[in-house]
């Protein structure tokens, strides 16, 4: 999986994106609101999904054990993608951020807001979100759910899904389908640079299209 990743963090949204749909896969686009905190940053690899839910009858104590035990027990060197079923209270802050890269995790997508931005931003981890709020987590909110398929959008994520997100969004990756896919976007990505190399160098665009069959 390492190498595939490896091989992923090269490849970008788009041409992926471009991959899955020739293959059938039309539904693999999250919601266009979920962007990088910090624009320029990518975010690629095996996914381990969460899930929970507001729940006001906890303490501070319960929600925030809930939560501590999280950062426990997601499994290393994965892209951590959470549908909190709220967009009210920040589902990542910088001391989660930290004790999430001590565990080499890829980085984190929510269907929700985050806190702790500049801090984050500094770290260099990569968040993708929705927005941002200074309201967190305390006697508000819970997990119910790790590692279970989880609907973020129209799409529905698993873990062992792989994912890249850049600047223009993020896209997923049936795991039965991601070596192939992968292959297959190398192979876009180095048609797309002859072809740019050919445009640049004035061949028109309808017979670079003729010849490239892309565009």
């Amino acid at each position: 999986m390492d190498k595939l990743t490896e091989r992923l963090s090269k490849c970008y949204a788009s041409a992926v994106h471009d991959v899955l749909r020739e293959k059938g896969f039309e539904n693999c686009v999250l919601p266009p609101e979920i962007q990088a905190l910090k624009r320029g940053q990518k975010l690629f690899g095996e996914v381990f999904t969460i899930s929970g839910h507001i729940d006001y009858t906890l303490s501070r104590h319960e929600s925030l054990l809930l939560w501590s035990q999280v950062l426990s027990k997601v499994p290393n060197k994965k892209v951590i993608v959470c549908q909190p079923n709220t967009h009210s209270v920040a589902l990542m802050g910088e001391l989660s951020a930290r004790a999430l890269m001590v565990k080499e995790t890829k980085g984190y997508l929510m269907d929700g807001h985050c806190r702790d931005v500049e801090e984050i931003i500094e770290a260099n981890f990569p968040v993708f979100c929705r927005l941002s709020t200074a309201a967190d987590i305390v006697e508000r909110w819970k997990y119910h759910s790790l590692g279970h398929p989880i609907t973020i959008g129209t799409v529905t994520i698993c873990s062992g899904d792989f994912i890249i997100g850049d600047m223009d969004g993020a896209v997923i990756i049936p795991k039965k389908v991601v070596e192939e896919v992968i292959t297959k976007t190398e192979k876009v990505m180095f048609t797309e640079n002859e072809m740019r190399k050919a445009i640049l160098s004035g061949m028109d665009p309808e017979q670079a299209y003729l010849k490239f069959r892309k565009f």
